[in-house]
């Protein structure tokens, strides 16, 4: 069955930015999971470029236009917005979280990858804790 892996924000800052311990374990993580397929969204980029937008980081946001470049990319409809009001409801999740994971499980992502206690209660089976796995 093919792994495909819906990359949740968190994750996707580890890989580009130096977050000690969290960028090297990520990357290994990557490195011995290189058979899923990943994914990002909109959300995704919109919450990883506003901080180098802000601080004038012009490299570090052509590193993440670069990384998310090469992703798949899932869109956001408005049946994710209702879904994503559900998983809010249910799980008490923030808006953005609650969008995520909506988006993954509408596209059919079958791995939710990252370090969110709450995200990773909320996804259940298809949540990956990259920094334990």
């Amino acid at each position: 069955m093919m792994r495909l892996a819906y990359l949740d924000s968190c994750i996707v800052i580890y890989l580009i930015e130096k977050v000690d311990p969290f960028s090297e374990q990520t990357r290994r993580f990557l490195a011995r999971n290189g058979d899923a397929v990943l994914f990002v969204s909109p959300l995704v980029r919109l919450e990883v470029i506003v901080k180098p937008l802000r601080d004038s980081a012009a490299q570090l946001v052509a590193d993440y236009e670069d990384f998310l470049a090469a992703q798949n990319w899932l869109g956001i409809d408005d049946s994710i917005f209702d879904r994503a009001c559900q998983l809010r409801a249910r799980h008490g999740l923030k808006t953005p979280d609650a969008l995520h994971l909506a988006t993954a499980l509408h596209h059919g992502c079958t791995e939710f990858w990252t370090n969110d206690d709450r995200l990773r209660v909320a996804a259940g089976g298809m949540s990956v804790d990259v920094l334990s796995g």
